[in-house]
C-alpha cells in the first residue's frame, strides 16, 4: 500500500492517508539542535515545512521556536510516526519524548 502525505492548512497539520494526523502547537523536547544552545531544546511547533514518508516512516521539518530561549528556526527531519505498509494504519511518536533531529538527509542534500 502506499502512503500518502500532505500538508494541511498552510503547515498546521500533516495528513497521513487522507487523514489529519498531526498538528502543530505541539512542544517537541530536541536532544540537540542547531536552532539554539538550549539543551535540550523545548521546541513549539508553529508549523511544518517538509514533510517526506520512505518505507512507512513520516517525517517532517518544523518551524517554531525554542519556548526556552525564543530563538526561532526550522528543525532538521523529525519523525512523526509510521505508516504501516500494509494496511496504513498511522502510529504516531510521542512529541514530549526526547527526540534527536536527523541531520543525515540534510548534509546528503548539500553533497
Amino acid at each position: 500500500m502506499v502512503t500518502s502525505i500532505h500538508q494541511l492548512d498552510d503547515g498546521a497539520w500533516v495528513s497521513v492517508n487522507d487523514s489529519r494526523e498531526v498538528n502543530v502547537s505541539d512542544l517537541w523536547q530536541l536532544a540537540r539542535s542547531d536552532i539554539c544552545d538550549c539543551d535540550p531544546t523545548d521546541f513549539l511547533a508553529e508549523g511544518f515545512v517538509e514533510v517526506s514518508v520512505a518505507c512507512g516512516r513520516v517525517e517532517a521539518r518544523i518551524a517554531g521556536q525554542c519556548i526556552g530561549c525564543g530563538t526561532d528556526g526550522v528543525t532538521d527531519w523529525l519523525e512523526l510516526g509510521r505508516a504501516d505498509p500494509d494496511t496504513g494504519a498511522f502510529r504516531s511518536v510521542v512529541p514530549s519524548s526526547v527526540h534527536v533531529p536527523d541531520r543525515r538527509r540534510r548534509l546528503a542534500a548539500k553533497e
